[in-house]
């Protein structure tokens, strides 16, 4: 599978495109990245200066579904799943596809983090849906 990702430094305003991202290096990536380091330092400066929280998406290229995750505190993440999904409008009378249907969840764990990664790596999308649809 193909994957890219791309990362939201708090401190600049202008998301990093990180490219192409191989399978089995999603997971050193997410565990390299200095979380707290960037959780201390948003602490410690004014809010202007703060642009996002410290967050990693990382997309499937083939079936177009993502995940991006971000830390709220040391102990907080927020997860996001992107994918296409049919949506009802017009109270249910009408379908059409939404390529960028995005759903979240709050309160989540760093294992959360994790098994949720791992699903995108495995492309568990029934996992992904229970967890976050």
């Amino acid at each position: 599978m193909n994957f890219r990702a791309s990362f939201c430094d708090p401190f600049n305003p202008e998301i990093i495109e990180l490219g192409e991202i191989e399978q089995n290096k999603i997971m050193e990536s997410f565990e390299k990245i200095p979380w707290n380091d960037f959780l201390d330092k948003m602490k410690t400066v004014n809010n202007n200066e703060i642009h996002y929280s410290p967050s990693l998406e990382v997309e499937n290229k083939e079936n177009k579904t993502g995940l991006s995750v971000s830390a709220i505190d040391g102990t907080e993440w927020y997860i996001f799943f992107k994918r296409p999904k049919m949506v009802k409008k017009w109270f249910g009378l009408v379908e059409k596809m939404d390529d960028n249907y995005l759903t979240d969840v709050t309160g989540q764990s760093i294992d959360d983090v994790r098994n949720c990664l791992n699903a995108l790596i495995n492309n568990d999308l029934d996992y992904l849906e229970k967890h976050i649809g």
